[in-house]
């Protein structure tokens, strides 16, 4: 994000929405919309919403591992059978 490109007031994307959304498109970074001076909304384009929204599932997913592998290391945990078999006790 552009700090001096990318914060806007609403009005003026209300004003001029089609040139907000083609610079949206063509940068693919969002935009801090202001109300009265105060960020209050951002916008951005589906691609790269959803490019962020894949980032973030990778770092959660990385975060999530790196914890099991901690938890394995500190002795934390059981074993995969005694836990297999407590699922099989549930059935029952």
């Amino acid at each position: 994000m552009d700090i001096t490109k990318d914060i806007r007031p609403l009005t003026e994307f209300k004003r001029d929405t089609s040139r907000f959304i083609s610079n949206l498109k063509e940068t693919g970074r969002p935009t801090v919309l202001t109300i009265n001076g105060i960020p209050e909304l951002v916008v951005m384009d589906a691609k790269a919403w959803q490019e962020a929204q894949d980032q973030l599932d990778y770092a959660q997913t990385v975060a999530g591992i790196q914890k099991g592998l901690d938890q394995a290391r500190n002795g934390q945990g059981e074993k995969a059978s005694v836990f297999f078999n407590s699922l099989e006790d549930e059935k029952a």
